[in-house]
């Protein structure tokens, strides 16, 4: 007997391979672009005199603008056409890496990665509301393992071709690197990619978007001065109150509307609510430690650029072996095993990192970072592909937009927080007995200012009291990422909806015999 399910398939689009080919290409300049600035920032904070917390920037304003539009850039796509919005956010990402590859200080280096953002927050989410348009039950999985794994793909690329151009160019080359990626996905998505919408979507709501941007620009900034300025001091207690205040606003305005641009409804379907909290810890810990992570290879271990990116290959290798596992793994054990397990795994990563000394060398950081590799691959595929089953098939784009934002919150508050506790801790360990007070202050902006001084000085004493200091606080971040790890999984054991692949989610997250058709338009 021929199922609902089993029909629907057989009448997807015969281009829908290829297409995913132009999403592929799209992900991929995502993916690469993720990781190569987190191994230029210590050579450009050398070069740059870019404190911790002005690199924090650098890498949080692509973040922030990136969270904060997604939720809009997903009713763009609805209305407007997916693909259309797609090329769009691929062009406006050339151009802003083209500025970067062109700035000459910190401030236009954080401009430029502002204008990216906005590409990527257009590029991220079109990118994965195409696949239900696309792909049954019976592929999606499959599907969105290939693009998970495109995302991931350029996460090993990025160090190695970053730090090699680093040893050959000037620091603008990585940024100038993703213009022909750029355009390769632009050619991909016209040439390869149907395009979908959905034009009953909601209208772009400028208010809800204007407190989102707000809100969370005032979380993260709240979170990056406060190790400088106290916790306790005015300016940080007036931010984090507005913060609190704004998404408080949003969260009334949406509940309001007849259309909201946050269905906070969505939140209500367990399997999506769940879901996405398990793929946003991941996140909030990848980000925590490809932030981590690139100083410590670099300034404590004496590794070069290339050589730096050559080290995060472990995690990257075991990341990749994980996503194309995962269908299989998920196919044998259900959904809900295999999220917990990565969880798990991911917890006991971490918890193994913050263990690490000085003396440990390469070899114990390369075992650890494999592991944690296997741990982010079972965990966010199938969380993934779980909170993707769950959305109602008329809210593809604003849905995962919703889930690629909480996400990308993650990611910023895991570079903000946990680079926040990495530099108070730095600079409370730090010894700097016997220098200038300015040379001293400045030592205790960052590892890689502590090492310029100890040069400059002669001081061997300064080098081993900021690799002790860092090593330090490292291990304090690991720690904190390990324990979130192992609550998530806990939560996830006990509560996810339990969904192996033969028997996808009805739109409320719960197990069912079908899955309600999700197609494109007319416009396809």
């Amino acid at each position: 007997m021929v199922t609902v399910t089993q029909l629907e398939e057989t009448h997807r689009d015969p281009r829908r391979w290829w297409a995913l080919g132009a999403l592929v290409a799209s992900m991929l300049v995502l993916g690469f672009d993720t990781t190569i600035l987190n191994v230029a920032l210590p050579t450009m904070a050398g070069e740059l005199g870019a404190t911790t917390s002005r690199q924090q920037w650098m890498a949080d304003a692509y973040v922030v603008v990136f969270a904060s539009l997604m939720l809009p850039a997903g009713l763009l796509g609805d209305r407007f056409g997916r693909r259309r919005m797609l090329v769009t956010g691929l062009v406006i990402f050339l151009a802003g890496s083209l500025a970067g590859s062109l700035a000459d200080d910190v401030s236009w280096v954080i401009a430029a990665r502002t204008v990216m953002g906005v590409g990527a927050a257009l590029v991220m989410p079109l990118a994965m509301s195409v696949l239900p348009s696309l792909f049954g039950p019976q592929e999606r999985t499959r599907a969105v393992g290939i693009v998970s794994a495109a995302s991931a793909l350029g996460l090993p690329l990025g160090p190695v071709i970053g730090g090699f151009l680093l040893n050959h160019f000037w620091w603008g080359s990585v940024f100038l690197i993703n213009v022909p990626m750029a355009a390769i996905g632009v050619a991909a998505c016209v040439f390869l990619l149907p395009e979908t919408s959905d034009p009953a979507s909601p209208k772009v709501d400028v208010l809800s978007t204007a407190l989102t941007a707000t809100g969370l620009g005032a979380l993260i900034y709240a979170i990056i001065e406060a190790p400088d300025r106290g916790w306790g001091d005015p300016l940080v207690l007036a931010l984090l109150t507005a913060s609190v205040a704004l998404v408080a606003g949003l969260v009334v305005r949406e509940r309001r509307v007849e259309r909201p641009m946050l269905d906070m409804t969505l939140l209500t379907h367990r399997g999506f609510l769940l879901n996405t909290l398990a793929a946003t810890l991941v996140m909030f810990v990848l980000s925590g430690l490809l932030f981590v992570l690139p100083p410590y290879l670099q300034a404590v271990l004496g590794n070069d650029a290339l050589g730096t990116g050559l080290r995060l290959l472990p995690m990257m290798g075991g990341l990749l072996v994980a996503a194309r596992g995962a269908e299989a793994m998920v196919a044998r054990f259900g959904s809900r095993a295999v999220i917990a397990t990565g969880l798990v795994v991911l917890a006991f990563a971490a918890i193994l990192g913050s263990r690490t000394t000085v003396d440990s060398g390469y070899g114990y950081t390369a075992l650890w970072l494999s592991v944690a590799g296997l741990g982010f691959g079972f965990s966010v595929v199938p969380s993934m592909d779980g909170a993707l089953a769950a959305l109602p098939a008329d809210r593809a784009g604003s849905g995962s937009g919703l889930l690629m934002t909480t996400r990308q919150v993650g990611g910023a508050i895991g570079i903000a927080l946990l680079g926040s506790l990495l530099a108070s801790t730095f600079r409370d360990r730090l010894s700097v007995t016997g220098l200038p007070a300015a040379l001293g202050h400045t030592a205790g902006e960052s590892v890689v200012a502590a090492h310029l001084v100890a040069r400059k000085t002669g001081s061997a004493r300064l080098a081993a009291s900021a690799d002790a200091a860092y090593v330090h606080g490292m291990g304090l971040v690991l720690l904190v990422c390990g324990i979130a790890a192992l609550a998530t999984s806990l939560l996830a054991a006990a509560f996810l909806p339990h969904t192996p692949p033969d028997r996808p989610t009805d739109q409320e997250g719960n197990e069912g015999t079908a899955v309600a058709p999700v197609t494109a338009d007319a416009g396809q």
